[in-house]
């Protein structure tokens, strides 16, 4: 496995390969790797002849500086872990190196990029659009890999890709959860042994309020939810919205979208940690 901090560097080792008709996987990643990031990589693995995964930690999509700051930052680690996974090359840039210029394109996707995430992020979604643009236009992948954790994430990233024109195929891959129930996610690292303890209620409600919604309106069920968790000393939730999972417009009735999928965030902890989660309850 090799490790490139240049960009110019992996576009020349990529182009030997793509000259050989090799396919390519590209799995963006802000490093502290879990086993959510293991699974993305091993289907890469599985499906292309070379696997690319970036290493970076996007200043651009972070709107609170303290958030960037304390974001954790495990790079030796993470390259341990890849080469086991069987990663073919790791991009871990500096901020130089992706930005050698400040980047002022601006992505807009309403109302897909205006909801939830993006109507308590602002310029989020813009930050992830010009990394993620720069990733494909460096590695021009014939796949890319993100977590259905980031579940609008994925639906801005779709619609970037039609607006400029990318030609490769998006593989979204399922949450991968802890035995307790827990999401995988880098700022899990963040959360004491009790707040951990204390987050699985956050999983573990979504999943009881399927139940829930069988018997009982979508109004009902988002108000079961919201009550639910905010009872629990140490959980606070920013936002739960029950949507449409092609359109993310909230619906009002389970049966308005032939996929409805419930998308939250929740502050967990003394000093709080943002954790995000989603659910499916009406898949056709």
């Amino acid at each position: 496995m090799l490790v490139f901090n240049h960009q110019s560097e992996l576009v020349a080792a990529l182009a030997t390969a793509r000259s050989a008709g090799r396919s390519i996987g590209l799995v963006p990643t802000m490093g502290a790797l879990h086993e959510g990031h293991a699974s993305l990589v091993r289907r890469s693995v599985a499906e292309n002849d070379v696997t690319v995964v970036s290493v970076f930690v996007n200043p651009t999509q972070f709107n609170d500086p303290t958030d960037l700051k304390n974001y954790p930052r495990t790079l030796e680690a993470d390259t341990r872990l890849l080469a086991q996974l069987g990663a073919d090359f790791v991009y871990a840039p500096t901020v130089d190196d992706v930005y050698p210029e400040p980047d002022t394109r601006r992505f807009s996707y309403p109302p897909i990029d205006t909801v939830m995430e993006g109507a308590r992020r602002p310029g989020h979604f813009n930050g992830v659009c010009q990394i993620v643009s720069k990733l494909f236009q460096i590695v021009d992948p014939t796949r890319a890999y993100f977590g259905e954790k980031d579940f609008q994430q994925i639906a801005v990233i779709r619609a970037m890709v039609r607006d400029l024109g990318f030609k490769l195929e998006l593989c979204p891959c399922p949450i991968v959860r802890e035995e307790s129930g827990l999401a995988l996610s880098s700022r899990n690292t963040l959360l004491s042994d009790s707040e951990k303890a204390t987050a699985v209620h956050i999983s573990r409600t979504l999943a009881r309020s399927v139940d829930y919604a069988r018997t009982h309106t979508v109004a009902e069920t988002h108000d079961h939810v919201v009550d639910t968790l905010n009872a629990i000393d140490g959980l606070e939730v920013e936002y739960y919205e029950i949507v449409d999972g092609e359109t993310l417009q909230p619906v009002s009735a389970w049966n308005e979208a032939s996929d409805v999928v419930g998308c939250i965030t929740v502050y967990c902890g003394r000093r709080p940690v943002r954790l995000i989660d989603n659910i499916h309850y009406i898949t056709r």
